[in-house]
């Protein structure tokens, strides 16, 4: 790390130590503090977290009063937060990455890191014989433009040593996305996958029909979507950004610690969803993404800033950055609650 990398980092944690330290304590029977919140999809099962924390009124015994809304995926959530209407959101770390280096003047910073790598991953039918990723050069891919997998391409095309300008897309609004692909509109998707299998196979899919190359595990290293603050609220709002972080990770261990519960308060928040279905894909997402090795052995919430600074270099290699951030300015660890409470029980582990 420079000198200079190593000042900005101190001085930013200094100064949000500081900061929080100084600010006035939440009054318990004071007004709350409002917190907009902008999700990265739907009301669905990998949004359980965040709708159990609310039902269960973690938010406000932090003394917030929190308004999520629904996303149209984790790369818009960045540039809606950046837009400067919400105060906190949910949003890709590699999306971010691209927006504030063509954005310089962005001020946003993740604060807790909630999927340890992308969810991201192309679909395709079997019956399209497409068997590896290579085999995708010449086809139309379809997606929504701000989906996080649309994002990611070129890191995972390249990963496979194509350009990635070899395929062609096809843009659509994200509910018809998997009906498309199965009517044979495109050759394939993009999307996070647990997510859009699922979605696929809703639509009237078999398993056994799709073929799903996650970007994980094709040569793609980098961390998926992480919790949101503008610096601003950062700034005047400290402890509530730590708060709103000591209500989520306490939600997330309940999560965890019992999804079937988590499902329920999804289904009163959302009465049309499938229980059922929900319950699959917000198991998918805690398994793959959220309960991993790294995590398990250091906890859920903080990152590695190695690892983060090859990020940087990869994403800004992928998409042609001339002035990619610093990791100390994109992830600011200074209102994680203490490790110790994120990690998770020993009796979760074991069933996992």
């Amino acid at each position: 790390m420079s000198s200079h990398s190593a000042r900005r980092r101190f001085l930013a944690t200094s100064l949000a130590s500081a900061a929080l330290a100084a600010a006035p304590a939440l009054r318990a029977q004071g007004a709350p503090t409002r917190v907009r919140f902008q999700l990265d999809w739907r009301f669905d099962g990998q949004a359980a977290p965040f709708i159990l924390g609310r039902a269960k009124g973690y938010f406000a015994q932090e003394g917030l009063d929190v308004h999520f809304d629904s996303g149209t995926g984790s790369a818009a959530a960045v540039a809606r937060l950046a837009g400067g209407n919400y105060e906190m959101g949910y949003g890709d770390t590699s999306t971010l990455i691209e927006y504030m280096a063509n954005n310089p003047n962005t001020r946003l910073q993740a604060v807790y890191m909630v999927l340890d790598s992308t969810p991201a991953g192309a679909m395709v039918l079997k019956k399209s014989n497409v068997t590896r990723p290579g085999e995708l050069a010449g086809k139309t891919l379809g997606a929504p433009v701000f989906d996080a997998g649309r994002k990611l391409w070129p890191l995972f095309a390249r990963a496979q040593g194509l350009d990635p300008g070899v395929v062609k897309w096809q843009s659509m609004e994200p509910p018809l996305r998997e009906p498309m692909l199965l009517r044979g509109q495109v050759d394939g998707v993009t999307g996070f996958m647990p997510s859009s299998m699922l979605s696929a196979l809703a639509a009237g899919a078999k398993e056994d029909d799709l073929r799903v190359f996650l970007y994980k595990d094709h040569g793609v290293r980098v961390y998926g979507n992480a919790i949101l603050a503008t610096s601003r609220f950062i700034e005047q709002n400290p402890r509530a950004v730590a708060g709103f972080l000591r209500a989520f990770n306490r939600a997330l261990m309940d999560t965890i610690s019992n999804p079937e519960e988590a499902i329920r308060f999804v289904k009163e928040r959302e009465p049309l969803v499938d229980a059922a279905l929900e319950l699959r894909r917000l198991r998918a997402f805690l398994d793959n993404f959220v309960i991993t090795a790294t995590t398990r052995a250091d906890g859920v919430g903080a990152i590695s800033k190695l690892r983060l600074d090859h990020q940087v270099d990869d994403v800004a290699r992928a998409f042609g950055l001339k002035t990619p951030p610093s990791s100390d300015v994109i992830f600011n660890s200074s209102f994680l609650p203490p490790r110790g409470e994120r990690s998770f029980p020993a009796a979760v582990l074991a069933s996992r």
